[in-house]
């Protein structure tokens, strides 16, 4: 399987998309505020977690089999919630990473990473627009008083300061889980996270059953963790189950599968 994509002027959403695909999100909401990254939730949801049970059982099973250790039910319920629209709005993902058995942190940092911001627009923002824009800068740095800037100047009015503070604080919490800032102390450095060749496989076949914002070599996912132009080009030809050329502007690329689940039996 081929596709061929000229590199400029790239489309948003190629029209030839089929309607019913997944798409990203593009409605700023506040599901930020109750769970930041949840790396370790996330994977215990992933290994628990059965499609089968309707949506709004799900919480209290959950709950009574300690998906997430002793977690009260309310907290429970916020997690369902958010981990229903990271990974269930994407069936073939989940059924992936349900399967996805010794998975190492690397991975599950960078796959948490994506996912939130693929359900997340404020928060691909933040780590594609704002961290990008910080590491140009003499001394490339982030803290909490840059990151409620940030927040205040790209929606002003829109919420009270003291909810600003509240999403300044999980934007910096998420970014640092998912290893792109030093942990707690301000101000804190930027770091490009640890990207393993079977994550940036996974993450192409996903981008390749949804619509979203770029292409699949210009887009705020990858670009959020370093994935760029010629360094980007060289990590593409190393993948498990990608073959991928660039001839001056055209991109080329073959799928060894036909979608990410055909992908995932062959390969994990």
């Amino acid at each position: 399987m081929r596709d061929a994509l000229a590199a400029s002027p790239p489309p948003t959403r190629p029209p030839s998309s089929p309607p019913d695909k997944p798409t990203d999100e593009r409605e700023v909401h506040s599901r930020l505020l109750r769970l930041a990254l949840a790396v370790e939730e996330s994977r215990a949801y992933w290994e628990h977690v059965d499609p089968s049970v309707s949506r709004s059982a799900r919480a209290l099973v959950s709950f009574e089999q300690r998906w997430f250790g002793g977690k009260s039910l309310e907290r429970t319920r916020d997690l369902i919630a958010d981990f229903i629209a990271r990974y269930d709005a994407f069936p073939q993902a989940l059924t992936v990473l349900r399967r996805w058995r010794g998975m190492d942190l690397a991975t599950r940092q960078v796959i948490c990473h994506w996912h939130l911001q693929v359900a997340d627009p404020l928060y691909r923002r933040f780590t594609a627009r704002f961290l990008l824009d910080r590491r140009s800068l003499s001394e490339p740095r982030v803290d909490r008083d840059s990151a409620l800037r940030w927040v205040r100047a790209e929606f002003p009015g829109r919420w009270s300061e003291s909810t600003c503070v509240q999403f300044a604080s999980k934007l910096l919490s998420a970014a640092s889980e998912a290893g792109l800032i030093s942990a707690k102390k301000d101000p804190r450095s930027l770091l490009w996270p640890k990207v393993p060749d079977l994550a940036l496989a996974y993450f192409m076949y996903f981008l390749r059953e949804i619509r979203f914002e770029g292409t699949l070599t210009d887009n705020p996912y990858l670009a959020s963790v370093g994935l760029e132009g010629g360094f980007l080009d060289q990590r593409l030809k190393n993948l498990p189950g990608i073959t991928f050329h660039r001839m001056a502007q055209l991109t080329d690329f073959e799928w060894a599968a036909p979608d990410l689940v055909s992908w995932a039996e062959v390969t994990l």
